[in-house]
């Protein structure tokens, strides 16, 4: 995805606030505010290990280092669909998305399915620490 669609995808996000999560619409305006990555997990309530990750994995996270350097927010696919799809590109749940801007643009990272506390920490520390000139997944 280009810078473009990046900020397209954004605004498109922000249009419809009123019926967006505000933990989504707020960790975007921190991230814009003090450039720390975001990441989004997104998920749903019918999903066992979409609600594993939010009712255990994110609790424990919340404690840890890693998690004061980034925004987050959650996104529900049966309350926000198009966000939802969007930030999935369509794709199974859950999913964490990490996005990032660089100075050559967005980078994005995702990880898919039920994760562990410290498989999240190590997804957050490799997005932190990434080189913003590698050519891996970029947006």
């Amino acid at each position: 995805m280009t810078t473009l669609g990046m900020a397209i995808l954004i605004q498109a996000a922000l249009i419809g606030a009123e019926n967006q999560d505000a933990s989504y619409s707020k960790a975007h305006r921190e991230t814009a505010k003090t450039g720390r990555p975001m990441v989004v997990l997104v998920g749903a309530e019918w999903c066992p290990a979409c609600v594993q990750m939010k009712q255990t994995v994110v609790p424990q996270l919340k404690k840890s280092e890693v998690f004061k350097q980034i925004s987050y927010a959650e996104v529900d696919v049966d309350q926000e669909r198009e966000l939802g799809r969007q930030l999935t590109k369509g794709g199974p749940i859950p999913q964490l998305v990490m996005y990032r801007r660089t100075p050559l643009g967005w980078r994005l990272w995702r990880i898919i399915g039920g994760q562990s506390v410290h498989r999240v920490e190590r997804f957050i520390s490799n997005g932190l620490s990434a080189e913003a000139g590698s050519s891996s997944q970029t947006p």
